[in-house]
């Protein structure tokens, strides 16, 4: 099913919708927005400067940092009394990142989530049980409210409570979970230490995920565990929140809302826009937006485009999953390595779970990676034999993929943290001392 007639509009008739759109937000950044405003006189750019799409790219690039320089409303377009709702990133490592709607932004951010969550086959018919914390992240709200323009009932369970989540997914008869990745594997965890099947005792069908990358090998864990069809939605609070993008079940990448959207692609050193289907830093700007329209926003994705029609019926273009971040690129013995890699080799081994964790230290100007790996029975750790054999498989695959040996280390199931939101894989202890 698709949920509209915008999915499926020519490419001419997509690039007519996104030129229109741009023209509008760049007249509106310019004449709201004192920090666009200025680089684009520095730049010589006007307005009237945009004429085709090309011109796009003449813009300047707005950054993470450059929200929490102007933090808390520096960046927004619309005064105080035109926002409805606000929202922010933890701040963990400074000011938190502050985004804002309209009330015609939330409209448009129900509305891209209407279409996502149909292309991951949830209707009318179904019960969405939401496992993302409800709160200051967009995750949750922002799933809901598409999931309830589309007529699905919403179960707005949050996170936490991970035995009563199982319960109430249960006794509700849930179809369609929502969530992060790593959290719906411990979820199935947690189901299976209180005697049931979650692929066969509750009622599942579909999962959407999003809030954190997975991998291939991570969805099989998701369909196995839960017997269901299991699709990835894209998004980041600075553009929207959840929404910008998601798969439809040809899984043939994640459609992205185009008339809402603008992709590139940019090389993350030279910032030069690079050609369809070449891989690089995704860069997004909306288009829609009326309290935050950010001009070309990097978002560190590393992704491609692929503007081919999908088997789907839908025409909007498609970016692949993504492959890392480019913050989170570790430089082992001079080998570029992301964690999804690991990831991906880490979950196709029989006897380990799939919780783990790469701890990064320093080594004169290296990276040095090591990883503590969950066995799925503790009796494994008593046989020499059985855990040389798991050690020398993990290695030797981790070797072929990434070419670097890894220090790995073996610990008992369920020793390794869990998490209730977004899952903490890497701990970077490269600065401590």
């Amino acid at each position: 099913m698709i949920w509209s007639l915008k999915e499926t509009l020519s490419r001419e008739e997509i690039q007519e919708i996104q030129l229109k759109r741009l023209k509008k937000t760049v007249k509106h950044v310019y004449k709201n927005v004192p920090h666009y405003h200025k680089l684009m006189k520095e730049r010589g750019i006007k307005p009237d400067s945009i004429r085709s799409l090309k011109d796009l790219q003449h813009l300047p690039l707005t950054t993470k940092e450059d929200l929490r320089q102007n933090y808390p409303f520096g960046l927004f377009a619309v005064p105080k009394d035109k926002i409805v709702r606000y929202h922010a990133s933890s701040g963990t490592t400074g000011n938190p990142t502050v985004v804002g709607y309209t009330k015609k932004d939330l409209k448009v951010w129900a509305e891209c989530i209407a279409r996502l969550v149909t292309m991951g086959g949830v209707n009318k018919y179904d019960t969405a049980h939401i496992s993302f914390g409800y709160g200051l992240f967009t995750g949750a709200f922002g799933l809901h409210q598409g999931l309830e323009k589309v007529g699905a009932g919403v179960v707005p369970m949050s996170s936490g409570n991970t035995k009563k989540q199982i319960k109430i997914m249960k006794d509700f008869e849930a179809t369609a979970l929502i969530g992060t990745p790593s959290y719906a594997l411990h979820l199935a965890e947690v189901a299976q230490e209180m005697g049931l099947d979650p692929a066969h005792d509750l009622n599942l069908r579909v999962g959407l995920f999003g809030g954190e990358g997975s991998t291939e090998a991570m969805r099989a864990k998701l369909n196995e565990a839960f017997g269901i069809f299991a699709t990835e939605n894209y998004g980041m609070s600075e553009l929207i929140g959840p929404g910008v993008a998601g798969e439809c079940q040809a899984l043939r990448g994640m459609h992205i809302n185009e008339d809402h959207f603008i992709a590139e692609i940019i090389d993350p050193v030279t910032e030069e826009v690079l050609p369809e289907g070449e891989t690089g830093e995704l860069v997004i700007t909306p288009i829609s937006k009326q309290a935050l329209p950010l001009l070309r926003y990097r978002t560190k994705d590393i992704t491609r485009l692929d503007f081919s029609p999908c088997s789907c019926g839908r025409t909007t273009a498609r970016m692949a999953k993504i492959e890392g971040r480019t913050d989170d690129m570790l430089i082992i013995s001079g080998v570029n390595v992301f964690p999804s890699q690991i990831e991906e080799v880490l979950l196709g081994i029989d006897g380990i779970g799939s919780n783990y964790l790469i701890k990064v230290t320093k080594k004169g100007y290296l990276d040095k990676i090591e990883i503590d790996v969950e066995v799925v029975d503790h009796n494994l750790l008593d046989s020499v034999t059985k855990l040389d054999a798991l050690y020398k498989e993990i290695a030797a695959k981790l070797h072929t993929i990434l070419g670097i040996h890894p220090a790995i280390h073996l610990v008992e199931p369920k020793s390794l943290k869990r998490s209730e939101g977004k899952a903490q894989r890497v701990l970077d202890l490269r600065n401590e001392k």
